[in-house]
């Protein structure tokens, strides 16, 4: 029984590639800052993740779960700013909204960087952790 070549070795799509090529094509690679500098030799040290993280800082990303950090310090400091104006059930309506972005949070942040959830009685302590 022979084996065919091309289940072998089944045809591969270069997404990436193909989106890095159209887009040289019609001059999006033009005028890049720093094309044809040489590249400094921080960029050759690490892994290949602290590598992209230093591009990424580099190039002003931020990722999701550090926005959502964000999001969650203003949301907690607004619902303890605003608890002697509302409703116990206003409140704990907002609380759980929170929670909700906490474990999403959770599930994309470094696991040292977790956090537990906010209630009516850690709110005051939560200001401070988040």
């Amino acid at each position: 029984m022979e084996l065919n070549e091309d289940k072998l070795n089944p045809p591969y799509q270069d997404w990436m590639g193909d989106i890095l090529k159209e887009h040289a094509k019609t001059g999006g690679m033009d005028n890049l800052k720093g094309q044809g500098q040489p590249l400094s030799e921080e960029y050759f040290a690490g892994d290949t993740f602290q590598h992209f993280q230093r591009i990424a800082k580099d190039a002003g990303y931020k990722p999701h779960w550090l926005k959502l950090q964000h999001e969650i310090r203003e949301e907690i400091n607004i619902i303890a700013d605003n608890q002697l104006n509302e409703s116990t059930k206003d409140i704990e309506k907002k609380i759980k909204k929170v929670n909700k972005k906490i474990v999403t949070y959770n599930k994309s942040c470094p696991p040292p960087l977790q956090k537990g959830h906010v209630s009516l009685l850690n709110l005051a302590a939560m200001t401070k952790t988040w």
